[in-house]
Order: structure tokens, then C-alpha cells, then sequence
């Protein structure tokens, strides 16, 4: 009976949104904020310089007031001593023609009223006044000049507008030319930030469209810089996975045919009874052996692509790395012997305690044993070896597999786990297999928390270390 099949989904890349709106842009939003701190600049600069401005103008209003009554002073004083005299009405019809009162001080007496009383009094006693004050409910500058015989002449202003509205007419055009320059700066800084952020975009666009040779330039500031060069890395890594990829598959795919090209060969001569009665067994054992390879190499993608997802079964509990170790030994020993192969095992006669999942530790273990069966020569050894990881029992377990073969080269060792680089390297040099073995063994350590090491043996081969962590409840105690 068929299975039903269950449609999926496709999936695929997200689509691309369409077209920003203006308004949503960097460059329109960069524009917004720079306008909004030139206009935040100018109010504040425009709350600092005018109430400086104001006072800038009074002062000066003042100083020109001084030396108006200076000068009325000088002269006046000869004509103070008389009576009021035409020069006098003369001299203060100018003054009141320019906006300026003029009250004429004569034995501590003003000539007529309007002024503080506490101002003449000052005049009189021979003091000058420069101040400001309200009068008739306006502000008023005033001057005073004293003169000998308690005479003095005293000239006041009325400010009858706010000074802040002489001030405006001769601020606001800077105001609006720096609000102006705040609005083309952010024009300028949102291009500049968004040239390279678009370019990144692009990039990106073209790697998921699978060109992998696109590059962004590296250009300043820091931060733009460090996009640029995360970019490239990631194309070039695509590129090398790709290739490496591609290096797989075409590996895996010649590795799947050999055994289906046997199985297929044998089934057709089975079929147009080209082989006989007689070596039908040594047929069916031959197409087993072919099917029993061709299980592993499908096993051994499957353990690789369920390796990395979070149901992967494991179940680690306290194990003896001696004893594992032992018992492995016992069924490797045979096989090695088998094919005049010598086999050594250094085992401990103490314990050695490791925390890990035995059934996947011994997968490792065989898969490493396997590999260094399948190049070791006639009569050079393959050793299994456990050991301690430290002087304290509770510092985890250590299981090395060397080998007195070929061994490998310092560039072999740098990729040795990476799935297939050396089946590729020495398919046809010497006997290899799947090229999933180290990269399923790296894989499993791994998630047991362990670390594997390739290195050279001392027998002369390659040397394959487990570091496996403690028992936590035996370092706990311990403690």
C-alpha cells in the first residue's frame, strides 16, 4: 500500500517589500532630524543672543543718553546761575525733537515735575545718576549731570516699544540662514549615510540572487567600513561552502553509484540467468555486502543531517571510559587480527569516569577504529588508548585512536572534519570511504560537549583524541 503523500509548503526566500515611501527613508528621516536640531539650535540660539541683543541695545541707548546730558551739561552750566533763557528752550526743543525729556536741576530744584524725587536729591548733592525706571508706566532711561551749586541737568527716554522688537528685524535673516544651512547639511549627511547602506542592500540582494562575486568597497567611517568587510566575508564564505558543497555531492553521488552499479550489474545477470545455480550464494553475498555499504553510506547522511537538529537523541549518564574501552577492544581485536593488523589497547586498571552517552561514544569510536583499519598496512599497529584527562578523577576522560598508517600532512589536519575534503584528496591514492565518518565523529563529540583533535601519531599515523567532560555530580562531591 502507498503512502500518502503530504503536500509542503514551499519555502523560500522572503519577497522583497516593495518600494519604501519617502517619508520612511533614511535619507528623509536623517533630513527630518538634522532640520529638527537646526531648528532646535536656532530657537536656542535665538533665546540666548536676543535677551543679549536687548541688553546690548540698552547699553548702548544708555551710553548715548550720557553723552547727550554730558554735552547738555557743558552747556548749560554757565546759564544755570540765570534764568530760564532762549538758548535753554532751544537746546531742549532739540533734545525733545529726539525723543529725550530734559529737566533742569537749579539749588536742588527740577524745573518742572516728572522726576524722582531720590534724583534730584541725588543731582543736587553733587552726584551723577545713570539708571533705569519706570515712569508714567514706562520704562525710562535716565542721566543725570551734576553741577557745582547743586544745579545739574537730568535727560530721560521712554523705551515706549519692547527692546526684543528692535532686536528681531536684524536676527532673523541668520536665524533663517541657519535653519537653511541645518536643512542642506542633512541632505548632504543623509546621502553620504545612505550611499553605502544601499550599496550593502544591493550586495545583499545579489548574493541571495547567488552571485557570488560581488564585493562592496571598504570605504570610512568605522562603522560602514565594518559592514563593507562583514559583506565580503560572507560572500567568500558562501562561495568556499558552495564549492566545498558541490565537492560533496559529487563525491557522495560517486560513492551511492558504486554500490548501486554492482547491486544493479549482478541483478540484471540474476535476471537474464547469466549467472548459474552454483554461484547464486556467492552472488546474493556479494550484493549484500553492496547493500550493507550502501546502508551505512545512507545512515551515515541521515546521523549527519539529523546531527545538528534539537530532537537529536542523546542520552548522557556516567560511563567507565575503561571498560567502553575494554569491551571495544575485545571485538576490534579480532578484526585487526583478521587482516594481520596488530592491535593494542592501553586501557587503565582504574576506572576512568566520563559523563557522555555510551552507545554514541562507541559509535565514535568505531567509526575512528574503521578509518584506521581500512589504511593501516600489514603488521603496523592501531592502538585504542584511555586515560585520565587530569590528575583529578572528576576532570573527564581521554580516548585517542593512532595508527601506524600513512598519517596526514599538517593542511589535512586543518580540515579533517570538514565533510568529505580528505575523501576528495586521496580518492584513488589510497582506500578511503565515505567521507562522512570524521565529520559524523566531530559532529557527535560535539554535542556530547566534548572536543576532538586530529594530530600525528607517535606509531607514525594520524592520531585522533576525545576529550569527554566529567561526571557533574561526581565534580560536585568532589568539590
Amino acid at each position: 500500500m502507498a503512502e500518502p503523500t503530504v503536500a509542503l509548503p514551499a519555502v523560500g526566500p522572503p519577497a522583497r517589500p516593495s518600494r519604501p515611501r519617502p517619508a520612511r527613508t533614511l535619507t528623509s528621516r536623517a533630513v527630518l532630524v538634522t532640520c529638527a536640531v537646526a531648528l532646535v539650535s536656532v530657537l536656542v540660539t535665538a533665546i540666548v543672543a536676543v535677551p543679549l541683543a536687548v541688553r546690548g541695545v540698552e547699553r548702548r541707548d544708555q551710553e548715548a543718553l550720557a553723552a547727550q546730558a554730558r554735552l547738555a551739561a557743558e552747556v548749560l552750566r554757565p546759564r544755570l546761575e540765570t534764568g530760564r533763557t532762549a538758548d535753554e528752550e532751544r537746546i531742549v526743543r532739540q533734545l525733545r525733537a529726539q525723543g529725550v525729556d530734559a529737566y533742569l536741576v537749579r539749588r536742588g530744584v527740577a524745573d518742572r515735575p516728572g522726576l524722582p524725587s531720590r534724583v534730584v536729591q541725588r543731582v543736587a548733592e553733587g552726584r551723577n545718576v545713570s539708571t533705569r525706571r519706570p515712569l508714567d508706566g514706562r520704562r525710562t532711561l535716565i542721566e543725570g549731570r551734576a553741577l557745582p551749586g547743586g544745579n545739574g541737568v537730568v535727560l530721560t527716554r521712554s523705551r515706549a516699544t519692547a527692546p526684543w522688537r528692535q532686536v528681531l528685524p536684524s536676527l532673523w535673516l541668520p536665524l533663517l540662514a541657519g535653519l537653511a544651512a541645518g536643512v542642506v547639511a542633512g541632505l548632504l549627511l543623509a546621502r553620504r549615510l545612505a550611499r553605502p547602506i544601499r550599496r550593502a542592500a544591493d550586495a545583499a540582494a545579489r548574493l541571495r540572487a547567488g552571485d557570488r562575486t560581488v564585493r562592496v568597497p571598504v570605504e570610512p567611517p568605522d562603522e560602514v567600513a565594518d559592514l563593507a568587510y562583514a559583506l565580503n566575508g560572507l560572500a567568500a564564505a558562501l562561495a568556499t561552502s558552495e564549492g566545498r558543497q558541490r565537492e560533496f555531492l559529487l563525491s557522495v553521488s560517486h560513492e551511492l553509484r558504486t554500490p548501486l552499479t554492482a547491486i544493479r550489474g549482478y541483478a540484471e545477470a540474476l535476471a537474464d540467468g547469466v549467472i548459474g545455480a552454483a554461484d547464486a550464494a556467492g552472488t546474493g553475498r556479494t550484493v549484500l555486502a553492496e547493500a550493507e555499504h550502501l546502508d551505512r553510506l545512507v545512515s551515515d547522511l541521515l546521523a549527519l543531517a539529523r546531527l545538528e537538529a534539537a530532537d537529536f537523541p542523546l542520552e548522557p549518564v556516567p560511563v567507565d571510559l575503561a571498560r567502553l574501552a575494554a569491551d571495544a577492544g575485545q571485538t576490534w581485536a579480532d578484526r585487526c587480527a583478521a587482516v594481520g593488523v596488530t592491535f593494542r589497547a592501553e586501557v587503565p586498571e582504574q576506572p576512568v569516569p566520563a559523563y557522555t552517552d555510551p552507545g554514541r561514544i562507541r559509535q565514535v569510536v568505531d567509526g575512528l577504529l574503521e578509518n584506521a583499519l581500512r589504511v593501516v598496512p600489514p603488521g603496523a599497529p592501531v592502538v585504542l588508548a584511555v586515560r585520565a584527562a587530569g590528575p583529578d578523577p572528576a576532570a573527564g576522560g581521554v580516548v585517542e585512536v593512532r595508527d601506524g598508517g600513512p598519517g596526514f600532512t599538517d593542511d589535512d589536519l586543518a580540515v579533517a572534519f570538514e565533510r568529505g575534503a580528505l575523501h576528495q584528496r586521496y580518492r584513488g591514492v589510497r582506500k578511503v570511504g565515505s567521507g562522512l565518518g570524521l565529520a559524523l565523529a566531530a559532529g557527535l563529540v560535539r554535542r556530547l560537549g566534548g572536543e576532538i583533535t586530529a594530530g600525528h601519531a607517535p606509531e607514525g599515523g594520524a592520531a585522533f583524541t576525545v576529550r569527554l567532560p566529567p561526571d557533574p555530580y561526581q565534580a560536585r562531591t568532589s568539590a
